[in-house]
């Protein structure tokens, strides 16, 4: 009788430390999943925070030229804001960039993501509130 006394005991220690392993892992996996899903902003934010810039045609360093057309993420309300203000001079970036361009710098995923790059760090630049998330090509035709 001692012996299966002793037997359940063990057998019930056992079972209350799986248990207890299984909802200490359910709880560190659902703080897990919490925290990814507050981290990025929301598509509205994005939207609220970006900035339109209508179709630019300039010529390249070729003798072709480009109409383009880009949206400018911001990292929030007030420097989108800005970003609008200063319009005039971020198309000044993208023509002296664009200028200094062969279509075949601009060919392919690479090309199109240097040349967001340049632009999100010079208009970064420019920006005394807030920063460049991102640089978006929403059209482009190079003729």
């Amino acid at each position: 009788m001692k012996s299966k006394n002793k037997l359940l005991t063990i057998m019930l220690i056992i079972l209350v430390s799986i248990t207890l392993v299984g909802v200490v892992a359910l709880l560190i996996v659902m703080q897990l999943n919490k925290t990814d899903e507050t981290e990025g902003p929301t598509i509205d934010e994005i939207i609220e925070s970006s900035v339109d810039i209508p179709e630019i045609t300039t010529n390249l360093a070729s003798s072709k030229f480009i109409r383009i057309s880009l949206k400018i993420q911001t990292d929030s309300k007030e420097a989108a804001e800005e970003l609008t203000k200063r319009d005039f001079q971020v198309k000044n970036i993208v023509i002296t960039e664009l200028s200094e361009m062969t279509p075949e710098e601009l060919d392919g995923k690479e090309g199109k993501a240097m040349f967001e790059s340049a632009l999100k760090t010079k208009i970064g630049e420019l920006m005394d509130n807030g920063d460049v998330q991102q640089v978006y090509i929403t059209s482009y035709i190079i003729q």
